[in-house]
């Protein structure tokens, strides 16, 4: 047994007569009918609609008795600082540009990738609730998830984000300044991380790296987020890894040494986004 709802449209406000908004009722009635009738029930005089209710008849009741609160027009309460800058999602249908002649991935080597990033992936899923319990160090400080300034400069470092040319020391008694270097994806950071998080910070570095050089600093950051991105995509997403694949290809081909090993790792993001990923009109002929 169920109950079809539904909500009354608004008419322009005016003093409406019993008869008029009987009228109108019924015209909604005929407008949208009930999918399965619900025929009077036999109510006991004592019946109180604030319990819950004990018999399917005193729950059918007491949704009529809820429908019939309901007002005519619902206006929702929105706080515009609470939205999202960015609203709409842009995917763009263009593939990535061709590989330069010699640095184009043979398709063994591409299999293997995926291969080993598939196993990376049930690996960390597999052990997330162990490394997500462990506890960080006292100079690790995960921004929020809607901190995008906050990210890049947790991701990447000060020193690279900021631009500043600060010297970083490397003597051992002092340690690493990850503030000024950037925190790697430790398994007990990222696991931390849940999938609307996955994606902004991954939105985030994309945006970074579309105007930005390639570092090993953000390869290794995409690399983890994308093993945390679960499957099916949502839409944005899916815009997101298109659009990284796509930037992959056109800072390949300004590489002026195949054997560099940025190629490499270039080549590694545009495989996943097209191969395991299943983009695959992004994916590399195989050289």
């Amino acid at each position: 047994m169920g109950v079809f709802l539904h909500m009354r449209f608004a008419f322009p406000v005016e003093e409406r007569s019993a008869a008029g908004r009987a009228a109108m009722e019924s015209t909604v009635e005929e407008l949208m009918p009930c999918l399965l009738p619900v025929e009077d029930c036999d109510i006991p005089e004592d019946f109180d609609p604030t319990v819950p209710p004990r018999t399917p008849q005193e729950y059918l009741k007491r949704v009529q008795i809820e429908a019939a609160k309901c007002p005519d027009v619902v206006v929702a309460q929105i706080d515009p600082r609470k939205l999202k800058k960015k609203q709409t999602v842009n995917i763009s249908l263009s593939g990535c540009l061709p590989a330069p002649e010699g640095y184009s991935p043979t398709l063994r080597w591409q299999q293997q990738q995926v291969s080993h990033f598939s196993a990376v992936r049930q690996s960390v899923n597999k052990h997330r609730d162990h490394w997500k319990s462990q506890h960080l160090d006292s100079n690790v400080t995960m921004p929020k998830s809607d901190d995008e300034e906050g990210w890049k400069k947790f991701c990447l470092g000060e020193k690279l984000y900021l631009n500043t040319g600060v010297q970083v020391s490397n003597d051992e008694n002092q340690g690493i300044d990850y503030v000024q270097v950037g925190f790697p994806p430790l398994l007990s950071i990222v696991s931390r991380m849940n999938q609307a998080t996955v994606t902004s910070v991954l939105e985030y570095l994309i945006n970074w790296f579309s105007e930005k050089e390639f570092t090993s600093e953000l390869g290794r950051w995409l690399y983890a987020l994308l093993a945390c991105l679960e499957k099916p995509l949502l839409p944005e997403a899916h815009s997101l890894i298109r659009q990284l694949a796509r930037r992959c290809s056109e800072v390949r081909v300004l590489e002026e040494n195949k054997n560099e090993n940025r190629v490499s790792a270039l080549n590694l993001l545009i495989c996943l986004v097209g191969r395991y990923f299943d983009q695959y009109d992004l994916a590399d002929e195989p050289s």
